[in-house]
């Protein structure tokens, strides 16, 4: 008995190690998208969309982990961000505070979507949807706010301001989540979204 409960959390361990390693591949995948640059020192990148998918498919532990490991190997010099930038240097630029907000972002969404119905691939999706909304976007734009006020020296309103020229793309993002999360939904029921039990 006690063998076979040893193989089973090891097998677990092992599945929720390779689930980790592949949001933070996906997101370096998404770095080879080419970024947007605005003047005002923030790109527009598809990565955050990998933040929102990471916190539903994986639930907040392992979508912070999954994070986590992703902003390590860009602090280390991989060139994993969108126009191909990594190192430590990426972490004082005026958008190091929505590279933070990445893995608490990730967290946030996924506990939110731990919380929400999953009954049916609609409502699955809809869950995604609001948890994205939530931590995917408000949450991860509040840590880029506070990034622009401390790293680039603006007041709040100009702050908020600034951020606002990303939050109609990040909701199309959040759409794009719910869709993808529905597509898994229908083809594997057994995904335990939000990282439930």
């Amino acid at each position: 008995m006690n063998t076979s409960s040893s193989h089973t959390v090891s097998r677990q361990g092992a599945r929720s190690m390779a689930q980790v390693s592949l949001f933070a591949a996906l997101m370096a995948v998404m770095g080879l998208i080419p970024k947007i640059d605005l003047p005002f020192g923030v790109p527009i990148t598809i990565q955050s969309l990998g933040v929102m998918l990471a916190g539903v498919m994986l639930g907040p532990w392992r979508g912070l982990q999954s994070m986590l490991l992703f902003l390590a190997a860009v602090a280390v010099g991989l060139p994993l961000l969108s126009g191909g930038r990594g190192g430590i240097g990426v972490f004082m630029a005026p958008s190091a505070g929505y590279l933070i907000g990445y893995a608490l972002a990730a967290g946030i969404t996924g506990a939110i979507m731990a919380t929400l119905p999953q009954s049916t691939p609609r409502r699955t999706a809809f869950s995604a949807f609001i948890a994205s909304v939530v931590g995917g976007l408000l949450c991860l734009h509040a840590f880029g706010v506070l990034g622009l006020m401390q790293l680039a020296n603006m007041s709040f309103v100009q702050a908020f301001k600034v951020t606002l020229a990303f939050v109609p793309g990040d909701f199309i993002k959040c759409i794009l989540c719910a869709i993808i999360v529905h597509t898994v939904a229908r083809g594997m029921p057994d995904w335990r979204f939000g990282g439930r039990r």
